[in-house]
């Protein structure tokens, strides 16, 4: 069947009628729970078919279905650049001397395929003589880095990111990941040919690792992973961003003593010191398992500063009255179409603004997902995209914006234990900070005892603790009211967390709980706090107002005056 329609707010269809749903006709199946009824029931029409709009609704299991997947027009997989043959271009023998003052053998250089050439360098605007670090994976030539004599570093424009020397750890039940190229050298020369390195250094601020996606299945079967980056902050940084993303059950840390890294390390100790430190990493401190010694530095920094400041979206009145941690989770309830999603939503792209966090949405009731991610573009460009922006150079860069920061988690039947199984997988490959269950009740735990409502409640929200701290992940809970309430002037009252099904539970296992509720009286939007478990970053029982911009989809602050008990000018 062909469709009228092939793309909605600049969505193309990537495979039409996903589910090989009976093609054409407007009711039939549904794919998701009729297989699982009762035999006399499961060929019954529950479902609506609307093939223009690529959406399904059952209206026995109540749920909203895809019937084709989507994808941005024009999408395709990302192609890098490669760089020319490799050719060889043996290093001079002054380079080479230059090596050997950094105890680095031609014998080395060879192994490595390490080149000198000539290559413009945008830091001094000139073509330069340079030393080239050449980047291979699966034998093949990916990308290069060049540096100059003045420590002037580049890679090659539009080439894949790799680990360098990433193919020396095939076969390996182990392997050293360093800082740089040079580390790789030094461990070589040693003897540790199984050395890796990162190809863009460490940073304070922000270790995304785009490229471990690529590169992920090298450390499948991996027994250990020493981690010996360079010992300054940023090194730490980026050594603490490799844990958590590889695990911390495989990975050990080395250090270089007196020395910043390990080339430093060989030049002053030499090889036998060099390779001991590496023998001799130590295991990442056990999980559950603590000392002060753990933690002196920790208690030297809040005895010199205090408590660390929280995680903020960037709307001054709400960051006035709260702000959170990672390895936490938050619960957002609100009665229906009380924008406790879309809000949910604003949290994310101000979290992702404000700290590059990448967010994954496990969401039900988010779908079909390009409508979801159209929100999501809308927050992010400030505004309601039109058809003559399609495809122009601000959609693309907003496009590619919410493509590389936010992930959809789509299943055809969603449990706690996938939703986090592949929440864990996404913290490995792409980094993300933030996981957003919308809502709970759609995403069931299929390990817990629900005869108990009490108990249920208690062992999901641990399994959802768990995963947060495991992986220093924030998670955002939208949990609906069971119940709504009217006060005597027929207006629903602003619900609580003792308002969701096993209230209590929620209420003493939540680290944090807000409110949204619409005041469709004033139009505005009032974001409360229910719950915030450390003093320094909240005020329980706070509230803030917005008027909603129908058109980016964002949040304006507003102050909210309350007239009670105030005297009119005719009174």
């Amino acid at each position: 069947m062909q469709v009228e329609h092939t793309e909605v707010n600049g969505f193309q269809i990537d495979e039409f009628n996903v589910h090989k749903l009976e093609e054409g006709k407007k009711q039939g199946i549904c794919p998701l729970c009729s297989s699982n009824r009762k035999a006399i029931n499961q060929k019954a029409k529950c479902a609506s078919y609307d093939w223009q709009k690529g959406l399904g609704t059952c209206h026995n299991c109540d749920t909203s279905f895809q019937m084709h997947t989507y994808k941005r027009k024009g999408e395709a997989e990302k192609v890098y650049v490669k760089p020319t043959t490799y050719k060889v271009e043996k290093p001079g023998m002054k380079v080479e001397g230059w090596f050997k003052t950094r105890g680095i053998s031609k014998s080395t250089l060879d192994d490595l395929k390490v080149s000198e050439g000539s290559e413009w360098m945008p830091q001094t605007g000139q073509n330069e003589n340079v030393i080239k670090f050449n980047y291979f994976m699966g034998g093949n030539l990916i990308n290069v880095k060049y540096r100059d004599g003045r420590k002037n570093f580049k890679l090659y424009k539009g080439a894949e990111k790799v680990f360098y020397n990433i193919d020396s750890i095939v076969g390996h039940d182990y392997c050293v990941i360093v800082e740089g190229e040079m580390d790789v050298l030094a461990l070589h020369e040693a003897g540790i040919t199984n050395a890796i390195s990162v190809p863009n250094g460490a940073t304070l601020k922000t270790n995304n690792l785009d490229y471990l996606d690529s590169c992920i299945d090298y450390f499948e079967g991996m027994q250990n992973i020493i981690i010996a980056t360079d010992t300054d902050d940023a090194g730490l940084a980026l050594q603490a961003e490799l844990i958590r993303r590889l695990g911390s059950e495989v990975c050990l840390t080395a250090t270089f003593e007196d020395c910043k890294d390990a080339n430093e390390y060989l030049v002053k100790h030499g090889k036998d010191k060099l390779i001991s430190r590496i023998t001799n990493a130590k295991p990442v401190p056990l999980e559950n398992v603590t000392t002060f010694k753990d933690h002196e530095n920790e208690v030297i920094d809040f005895v010199n500063n205090g408590f660390k400041p929280g995680f903020q979206i960037g709307l001054d009145n709400f960051d006035d009255i709260f702000s959170t941690y990672t390895g936490q989770f938050i619960t957002v309830t609100g009665i229906p179409s009380s924008g406790k999603s879309d809000f949910v939503d604003q949290m994310c792209i101000g979290y992702n603004a404000n700290y590059g966090w990448k967010t994954a949405f496990a969401s039900p009731e988010n779908k079909p997902n390009f409508l979801h991610a159209h929100k999501l573009m809308r927050k992010v460009w400030g505004g309601m995209p039109v058809k003559a922006d399609v495809h122009t150079e601000r959609w693309n860069e907003v496009a590619d914006h919410v493509n590389d920061n936010f992930y959809h988690i789509d299943m055809e039947r969603y449990s706690l234990e996938s939703v986090l199984a592949k929440g864990a997988e996404l913290v490995k490959r792409k980094g993300i900070k933030c996981l957003v269950i919308d809502p709970f009740n759609k995403v069931r735990a299929t390990t817990a005892n629900d005869n108990d409502i009490n108990k249920y409640t208690m062992e999901y929200l641990m399994q959802i603790e768990i995963f947060a701290k495991k992986h220093d992940v924030l998670v955002i809970i939208v949990a609906h009211p069971t119940k709504m309430y009217k006060n005597d002037k027929g207006i629903i009252e602003v619900p609580t967390m003792y308002n969701i099904k096993g209230g209590g539970e929620w209420y003493d296992a939540s680290y944090h709980g807000l409110v949204v509720h619409r005041n469709y009286l004033n139009k505005t939007v009032m974001v409360k706090v229910l719950k915030v478990k450390f003093q320094n970053l909240g005020e329980n029982g706070a509230e803030c107002h917005f008027k909603w911009n129908p058109n980016s989809g964002g949040y304006i602050p507003h102050e909210q005056i309350s007239l009670e008990g105030t005297k009119m000018p005719w009174e």
